[in-house]
């Protein structure tokens, strides 16, 4: 078993430029401290510099970084493509082991409304590394976990209404934050 009643876990999953990081951002933006952020483009393309296959290390060093933060206390997201046949087991696992509420949900964006999304990035760094190409490549039509845990949100529902959508089902907008 993992973290707290009183944690939070919450998994943020669905195709490039669905919105996850945005909705992350404003998740921590709402809350405040005390809530981990565990990206899988961090954890993978920065502290691994993994491709993403089956079996690759990053799958596990998420798990355990989620796991790491919610005994420690911490309300943690995790967020990232993840796609459901590499990282299935690791995240039923980690949410049925979890002891507080746990969310998943999956960003539901049609390839089109990717690419426009995608398009208004600010960094031209991030414009240039990820083409349209790119995103054609990575998408995967409602890759959804067999587990059928997933709330699906789709394009029609914007950043704010996102955000307090998940504060409010999973308790956090109750919550004061803790200064640490």
């Amino acid at each position: 078993m993992v973290g707290a009643e009183e944690t939070r876990l919450i998994v943020l999953r669905g195709n490039s430029a669905s919105g996850k990081s945005s909705i992350a951002a404003g998740l921590r933006e709402q809350f405040g401290r005390n809530l981990a952020l565990v990206g899988q483009d961090n954890l993978r393309r920065l502290v691994l510099r993994e491709r993403d296959r089956p079996g690759a290390a990053n799958i596990g060093l998420i798990g355990v970084t989620a796991r790491y933060a919610l005994d420690a206390g911490f309300h943690t997201i995790v967020e990232g493509i993840l796609y459901a046949d590499r990282y299935a087991a690791m995240l039923e696992d980690l949410m049925r082991d979890h002891r507080g509420i746990t969310r998943c949900y999956y960003l539901d964006v049609p390839l089109q409304e990717t690419l426009v999304r995608h398009a208004t990035k600010p960094d031209p760094a991030d414009l240039a590394q990820v083409t349209d190409e790119h995103l054609r490549d990575w998408y995967r039509e409602r890759d959804l976990l067999p587990s059928g845990l997933e709330t699906v949100i789709d394009a029609s529902s914007g950043l704010d209404d996102t955000v307090k959508r998940i504060m409010r089902e999973t308790g956090l907008d109750k919550m004061p934050a803790v200064d640490r």
